[in-house]
């Protein structure tokens, strides 16, 4: 290794047994070393001068031979010579002084491990200047500014400059700003631990969070969307991984008419538009266009989804399947009726999102005629639809899901009218909001229904335990897969947790619930149900029963979950993936098993809880 190259290195370590003598006496050794370079200077300059003095001198005494060798120099000479000697005894003790410090510089530890693989005496000597050199100035000694050269006094708060030095206070202030700017800037582009934070709760809330590494295929579908911009074809990649980039560009707002283009092969046969916010009438009437062969349309926030994209489809020949629309508020009455008149006959499926008063009683009252073969049918977030077309899906016998969340209130007879029609080929029952409906409704569904898979009822404040009893206690319907009773409780505002009347989903209902489809549930919410007991979440959930198909359950705000009740159910469910606890201030230290995800812990944990433990106690 080159000399050079070994300067070059920057050894940075503790300080030296030198540096610490010269700071106890207040000495500092980057002074003494510029006052030697300093005297070197003056030394040469004087060498200089005399060699001057001395060759016109010779020119004289040559010109005049009469001269005698034995006269007396002159005065100046004399200073000179005296100058010169002070300077050489200065240079001798500032050599020793150096000598010095070098040999206490190779007695300490720190030199012994840096010392190892050079080759010779004179390399120690180097590395010991070099760490002589590089041993910063404590505080309380002066130096000078890297930057500015001004003399300032070190403290413990002075920076290090970008070669080495010290700067000043102004100078480091300049710097830090800097600095500060820098590290801003790759915060904002990181996302840092607020941002990470964020962005699993974001999966939590999609149900795309999972454990562990990320997948190839994830870390592709990411990449790509990155760099939408770059693509200018999807080639002929599989449907579900076409629908998981459409939707990871829609979570980022990225899907605009140009993102559009990629998702539009004129061999297909279904479009997912997940965000169609940035979409004008003309892009919706261009997937009509290039896709002929549409069968399956499904557009999310189609805000620009109005009549004339209804009637360019009324002209095609295109016969859709399913029809998913979601914030389409623009569509009128008038143009649903046309387009079910001419359409409707190939519909199997219908779902109709937030159109608030253009979606009506008339317009569900033509889905008898027109769509026959009618099997799912969705009316959600609506404003006009009343008991009138709630009973007029009564005629429609080939409906196999139904799902409605109407602002309306719904008397009960209608929905006992509608269950003892059609609730024998149900397989899917969901009734939102329903805060009217009571037990009469549950007899209904215990009567007539035998074939559902999944179960939605939210927002009673009619129904009581006792009729939950009586609807799952020998019922003839299959066990349950998806069961969705939240918010069924007494909404009592002056003694909300006294519940007389057992109104709502409590312990007995609960325990019904479980014996009946415990065995096949998958997705269990029982959000807000407050008036179900410990002793009944302990008994549920006892030792030696096993719910192998559950693999998500929320209880949030059921006032009687203990950290006993968590740990019963991880060890109940060996297949959870998920349960969630919010507003369960009981819950307070749970020990989660290994691979498992606990979700609105009320302490300083956080919101999720990716659990490490084996689960063994």
């Amino acid at each position: 290794m080159s000399r050079q190259n070994r300067q070059q290195r920057r050894i940075v370590g503790p300080q030296s047994a030198l540096t610490d003598f010269l700071a106890s006496h207040n000495i500092s050794a980057n002074q003494i070393r510029l006052d030697a370079e300093a005297r070197r200077r003056a030394a040469q300059i004087d060498d200089q001068q005399g060699d001057a003095n001395t060759h016109s001198n010779g020119q004289s005494s040559a010109a005049s031979p009469a001269a005698s060798p034995a006269v007396d120099a002159s005065p100046a000479q004399t200073t000179r010579a005296r100058r010169s000697a002070g300077t050489s005894r200065r240079e001798e003790e500032a050599r020793k002084k150096e000598q010095k410090a070098i040999d206490k510089i190779k007695a300490s530890k720190k030199f012994q491990k840096r010392k190892r693989g050079l080759a010779d005496s004179e390399d120690e000597d180097d590395l010991a200047r070099l760490l002589m050199q590089r041993s910063a100035p404590l505080p309380g000694q002066m130096e000078n500014c890297e930057l500015c050269g001004t003399r300032f006094t070190v403290t413990p708060y002075t920076r290090n400059g970008p070669n080495g030095g010290l700067l000043c206070n102004p100078c480091g202030k300049e710097l830090a700003k800097d600095d500060a700017a820098a590290k801003k800037k790759v915060k904002r582009a990181s996302g840092g631990a607020v941002g990470n934070r964020r962005q699993v709760q974001s999966k939590i809330l999609d149900g795309t969070y999972s454990l562990g590494a990320k997948s190839l295929m994830t870390l592709c579908i990411e990449t790509l969307a990155k760099n939408i911009d770059l693509a200018e074809d999807l080639g002929d990649l599989p449907p579900q991984i076409i629908d998981k980039i459409a939707r990871k560009l829609s979570k980022h707002r990225l899907l605009n008419p140009t993102t559009l283009s990629l998702f539009l092969q004129p061999t297909a046969e279904e479009v997912c538009v997940y965000d169609g916010a940035k979409l004008g009438s003309d892009d919706f009437i261009r997937i009509f266009q290039t896709v002929p062969g549409l069968k399956k349309l499904k557009i999310r926030n189609g805000i620009h989804f109005r009549d004339e994209v209804l009637d360019y489809l009324i002209s095609r020949h295109i016969r859709l399947e399913e029809f998913y629309i979601h914030g389409a508020n623009l569509l009128s009455e008038s143009k649903w009726k046309e387009f079910l008149q001419h359409k409707g006959d190939s519909l199997r499926s219908l779902c109709v999102y937030w159109t608030d008063k253009h979606f009506g009683n008339e317009v569900l009252s033509l889905l008898q005629t027109t769509c026959p073969s009618l099997t799912r049918l969705k009316v959600c977030h609506n404003q006009q639809v009343t008991d009138v077309g709630v009973a007029a899906l009564g005629n429609l016998k080939s409906l196999r899901h139904l799902s409605l969340d109407l602002r309306n209130e719904i008397h009960p007879d209608v929905y006992v009218d509608l269950l003892s029609k059609i609730g024998a080929n149900l397989e899917t029952l969901s009734l939102a909001r329903v805060h009217g409906a009571d037990n009469t409704v549950l007899d209904a569904i215990h009567r007539h229904c035998r074939s559902l898979a999944k179960l939605r009822i939210t927002d009673s404040e009619e129904m009581t335990d006792a009729g939950f009893v009586r609807l799952f206690k020998d019922w003839a319907n299959p066990g349950l897969v998806f069961a969705d009773l939240q918010k069924c409780r007494q909404l009592d505002s002056a003694h909300p947790r006294e519940n007389p009347d057992g109104i709502g989903l409590c312990s007995g209902g609960f325990r019904a619930l479980m014996e009946h489809s415990g065995k096949t549930l998958k997705h269990l919410n029982v959000h807000g149900c407050r008036h179900i007991e410990a002793a009944a979440f302990e008994e549920v959930f006892a030792p030696g029963k096993v719910y192998d198909a559950m693999t998500k359950l929320e209880i949030s705000f059921c006032e009687e979950v203990t950290d006993f009740v968590v740990g019963s159910i991880f060890r109940s469910c060996p297949n959870l993936r998920e349960l969630n606890v919010f507003g369960c201030m009981k819950v307070k230290d749970v020990r989660v098993p290994r691979g498992k995800i606990l979700v609105g812990v009320p302490n300083a944990k956080g919101m999720v809880i990716e659990g490490d433990d084996d689960g063994e106690e």
